[in-house]
């Protein structure tokens, strides 16, 4: 007895050509369309375009989710929390001058670094062929397949 998933009717694969994952998550990192590079993967500052608006590259089936806050607060951790620790031993500081310079650093460089990060990110599934970038998977977020849906329920 063997068992098989999918259906019969399942499209042919078809052959992907290799991108350049390093230079799409450069591009990425720019906030440029990972395709092309020169249009922009931002309508505002975190909302990302439909497609870009120089090569048409569609862009909206991204799926960073948690990933830019997650890697924004390792790198300002990483970088704040040992230049607060340098100061207080070399010239100990009192509470009141850390929380006038550390608080509003941690907030600036949070929101400096988190758009090129999700940008970087999307460039790499982008280079990578993942989630919606793939033309051979199936994205269960099409509204085809959500009317499909619909209908069996009713």
């Amino acid at each position: 007895m063997s068992v098989t998933y999918g259906t019969e009717h399942e499209a042919p694969e078809i052959a992907l050509p290799k991108r350049d994952t390093g230079k799409a998550v450069l591009r990425g990192l720019f906030c440029k369309c990972p395709s092309c590079g020169a249009g922009r993967i931002f309508n505002g500052y975190l909302t990302v375009a439909r497609e870009c608006n120089s090569c048409g590259e569609e862009l909206h089936h991204h799926r960073a989710d948690d990933a830019p806050p997650y890697f924004t607060i390792f790198l300002v951790g990483h970088l704040i929390v040992p230049l607060a620790l340098g100061i207080e031993i070399a010239y100990r500081p009192d509470m009141w001058i850390h929380m006038a310079l550390w608080l509003p650093l941690t907030i600036l460089s949070s929101l400096f670094f988190l758009r090129p990060i999700k940008g970087a990110l999307i460039g790499l599934q982008w280079g990578l062929y993942m989630h919606g970038f793939d033309p051979n998977s199936v994205d269960p977020d099409a509204p085809e397949e959500a009317g499909v849906v619909m209908a069996e329920r009713s």
